[in-house]
This record gives C-alpha cells, structure tokens and sequence, in this order.
C-alpha cells in the first residue's frame, strides 16, 4: 500500500475555503445539514469527485458512512467497515492519514459501496484523514479525486507536481476534519444513544448543535474555559484570547486598558467586561476623552457647582458620579490632558474627587475600564502622558487584535452585518458573491471592523439581485491584489471577465439550469450556449 502521494491537482484558494465551512459551522443549525454543505463547499473548491463523513460507533464497532457528496443513497448506505477493514478502516485504527495516488492499483482499496463501477478508476485517487475529538479518533473525513492534469504549470514534472500538492491536500483535509470534529462527535453520541439510528431525532433538532455552538462541549485544551460575549462576533484564535482574558478580569473590580487600532471593537470589550461583572446591574457611562474640548471635558467627567464657570447656572452631575457602583468607560484616554490626567490619577487611587467650583471630597465607587489606540509609552517619552497614571492604568492590559490579524472572522462579521442591514434598509440580500468573498479576504482592513461594517451596508444598499457583488464593494477593495484582477489588460479581457463572473452567478442562482440562466441574462439558449463554451465553463458542476 502507498502512502506517500496525492494527485497533482489544481489547490483550491485555501483562505476562502476554510472561511466559507467556518461560516457553515456558525450558521446551521441541523448537524446533517452541516455536515453535508461542508462535502458541497469542498466539492465546489477541490474539485472533488465524491466525498465522504464516515463516524465509528463505538458501541457497535462499526464505522458508517453519515454523510456524503456523490454517493446515492443505497451506495452509501453499504459504506459499513470494521476498523483495520480497508483504507478507512485503517485510518481509523492507526489515527494516521492515507493517501492512494491510484485506487485500481491498491488492494486495500475495497469499493464497498460501490460508486467507482459507475465511472472508470484507473485515474482516480483518494485521500482519507481522520476525524479526531482529543486523542480518539471518532471518524474519517475523505475525498477522491482526478488525476489527470496538464504538465505545464510553472514548466514543472507532473513528479514535482505532486510531491507539492501532497501536503496541502492533507493538510487542507485535516484543518476541516479538526473544525467538523465537534460536530461529528455530538452525531456520534447521537447514534450511539439511539442504537445507531441513522438521522436521530438528537441529530435533527438543533439542539444538540446549539450546545455544540455554545462551546461548552470544547475541551479545556482548546478553549481553555473561554466562551464568546454575546455582543461580540468571532471564534478566531486571536479572539478567544480576548475572551479569556475578559473572563479572567470580569469577576474582578481590577482597572482594564483596553489597546487595538481604531475600528477593532475597544468599546465592546468593555461592555463585555462590564455585564460579565458583579457590576452589570449598575451604570455603565460611556465618555470619549477625544470628543470634546479640553475646558468641557473636566466638567463632563466631575461635574461642576452652580457659578463655578460662566454658563453653569445649576449643579450638576459628572460622570464619575453618575457611574457610582459601576462601571466608567473611558475611550481614547491618550487625548486627555496632563491637569486632568492627574486629577484621573486621584481618583483611581483614592476613589475621591471634587467638582470643578467646588470644594466638598465626593468618594464614588467604581470600575475604570480605559482604551487607546496610540502607543502610550512613546506618549510617555514625548511627556504628553503621565507615567504613574500608565502604571495605574496598565494592571490589566487587553490588546484587540486587528482584523486583518482574524480573517477568519471576516465571513462571520459579514454575514452578521448584511442581516443586519437587510433589517435596516428593509432588503433582501441572501448570500455574498465568490469574487466578493474573495476581495473581502484580501484586503488589509485598515479601518478594521467599522471599515468592513461600512463596506456590507453599502454593497446590502447598491445589491439589486439579492447578492453582493465584487462591484457592490468600495473603491478602495476595487485594486488588482485585493480583487484578484490583473493590473493591465484590454478593455476585451476585462469585460469578458465581468462576463464570465455573471455567467458563473447565473448558473449557480439555478443550479446549473441552463435555461433558466440564459432567461435571467436576457439571453438566448442558443447565445448562452456559445458564451458557455467560450469561456470554458462547465454548467454541470453547478447541479445538485
């Protein structure tokens, strides 16, 4: 048996791969219907002929097919094995991947179900990984494929090919075996509860993936006790160690520096602390020290007596007093001046202060959570931030990761966002476009969140057809990197790329209905048959 190659295909954009089964992940409820769009999204990015979810029952010592892209129902159904039985089953004994470069020249390749008479072997491979939940295995992840191909790419061997694309394959399955794992354990439960019932009623309620989702069914490895705050979106890595961190400092009154660029979310992650807190049923005041002049802000923050200033005509109340028992957000506290900065600095040590005009010590009881987006030990350096105010800020630093730092997040933002904005400009959009997702996940982000948050209401606004277009999104995603567009050519060549997007759009809207296409373009069967062929598209990928 070999176990050293892999077909040398064409690799599938990774990136949009892995971000389109995490945006499955989160957003399906039904573990079948999980399970089964992630063999479609893979099929629709690999190329991928048939697919295959098998789980061990333990109970029985059996390992079953669960789900599957390009078996028939009876196929699958006679997709049972023992585990040492063939590839799968070896896969699942030894908990190591197997890769078959040839599947009619290997013996332990056993064709139980079936589906390769159908079509002939002889160029077929086929990569099994396994499916693991700590150190068990519970099932395999598997996908055959064709392993003829040009050997022109680079001026490189087919040899060179495929020595390349073997470890990207598996990898690639891997990564996705590792995501689906929790779903696949929670079905094997399910089965094995139900005496190995397929499609139990556990499996189709939800229920059981909404647990799966609520992430308390992850192992202290993985997650180390952190669960996501209900306001904030993410399951990237970068995140969960913000979450642990908001769980750690939470149950504490300790003063939190909040540090990220502008636009990372600072001011979510406060209120997060906040209502994770003993606090949460008191204030929570929110004060941008940017917002306002220097001579108001001192006002705004201790609040100030009757006749105390030209204007002030009545007492009245700061922040820091509305904020008793609770807790105060301080946003870009790197703007305040050094007098109020020490004034700051007071209260945080002595929890007193007075109000301007006045002379009478007020004590108040609160949490200072502040944030910033500049360098606050380079402000130090430049005298413009007091160092023992740092220090007393600094007890508990946070840093927001940027979002070009959690690209996985950026699907999830997106989708969150276009709901959002459907409900808000009373609109319809159900999915983002391939080229969209694509230009989505290039660019740098410099604004972070509140960029990419005004990008989808502008492409939900600008959507006509209920789908968000490469051409929704801003100028600024609209470069040759970000859109994966060369930077010269034709006026030709970049019409018929728009051409060829819509084709592809059409097609998919109809699941490979080539009429149906052709009337949506307003084109005839006859012209949509010739622009098919011209650009080499291939309608029947696109069906069911």
């Amino acid at each position: 048996m070999q176990i050293i190659k892999t077909p040398a295909v064409e690799q599938p954009n990774t990136m949009t791969l892995l971000a389109e089964v995490s945006r499955a992940l989160n957003h399906e409820e039904d573990i079948n219907t999980v399970l089964r769009r992630v063999l479609s999204i893979m099929s629709e990015h690999m190329e991928m002929m048939r697919g295959m979810i098998t789980i061990l029952n333990r109970d029985t010592d059996e390992i079953v097919i669960n789900e599957s892209f390009g078996l028939t129902e009876e196929e699958q159904a006679r997709g049972r094995y023992k585990p040492g039985e063939g590839i799968i089953g070896q896969v699942v004994k030894t908990g190591k991947h197997i890769v078959v470069p040839r599947i009619d020249e290997e013996p332990l390749f056993l064709n139980r179900t079936g589906s390769r008479n159908r079509i002939k072997s002889d160029h077929l491979s086929f990569a099994c990984v396994p499916v693991t939940s700590g150190n068990e295995v519970i099932g395999t992840l598997s996908a055959d494929r064709s392993t003829l191909v040009e050997e022109k790419e680079n001026g490189k061997t087919l040899q060179e090919r495929e020595d390349e694309s073997i470890d990207e394959l598996v990898n690639i399955l891997s990564i996705i075996a590792s995501m689906i794992s929790q779903a696949v354990r929670l079905k094997q439960l399910a089965q094995e509860e139900s005496g190995n019932r397929q499609n139990t009623a556990y499996g189709q309620t939800g229920e059981a993936f909404s647990y799966y989702r609520d992430d308390s069914h992850f192992s202290e490895e993985e997650y180390a006790t952190a669960k996501r705050p209900a306001n904030i979106i993410g399951n990237s890595k970068a995140m969960l160690s913000v979450f642990r961190m908001i769980d750690k400092i939470s149950p504490t009154n300790a003063t939190a520096l909040i540090l990220g660029e502008s636009g990372v979310g600072k001011e979510l992650v406060a209120s997060a602390i906040h209502y994770k807190s003993h606090r949460s049923d008191k204030p929570f005041i929110k004060f941008n020290c940017a917002a306002l002049p220097e001579s108001i802000v001192e006002s705004e923050l201790f609040g100030h007596e009757k006749g105390s200033f030209t204007g002030a005509t009545a007492t009245r109340q700061g922040r820091f007093e509305l904020a008793d028992g609770g807790t105060i957000f301080l946003d870009e506290i790197g703007e305040l001046s050094l007098p109020i900065q020490a004034k700051l600095l007071r209260i945080l040590q002595e929890k007193e202060f007075e109000r301007v005009g006045g002379s009478k010590t007020l004590k108040t009881d609160i949490r200072v959570i502040a944030a910033t987006n500049r360098d606050l030990e380079e402000e130090i350096k430049k005298e413009r931030f007091r160092e023992d105010l740092y220090y007393r800020l600094n007890i508990f630093p946070i840093t927001v990761p940027a979002l070009r730092e959690r690209k996985s997040d950026i699907l999830l933002l997106a989708d969150y966002f276009v709901d959002k904005y459907n409900t808000v400009n009373f609109k319809g959009v159900r999915r983002i476009s391939t080229r969209a997702i694509d230009m989505l996940m290039r660019y740098h982000w410099p604004g972070n969140v509140r960029e990419l948050e005004n990008c989808i209401e502008r492409a939900v606004i600008l959507s006509e057809d209920n789908v968000i277009h490469g051409y929704h999104l801003p100028p600024t995603l609209q470069t040759a990197e970000s859109s994966g567009t060369p930077a010269t050519g034709s006026l030709q060549q970049r019409l018929d790329a728009i051409e060829h997007d819509m084709i592809i759009e059409a097609l998919k809207r109809t699941k490979g209905n080539m009429s149906k296409a052709s009337r949506q373009l307003g084109l005839s069967e006859r012209v949509m048959g010739l622009r098919v062929k011209k650009f080499s598209i291939d309608f029947r990928k696109y069906r069911p």
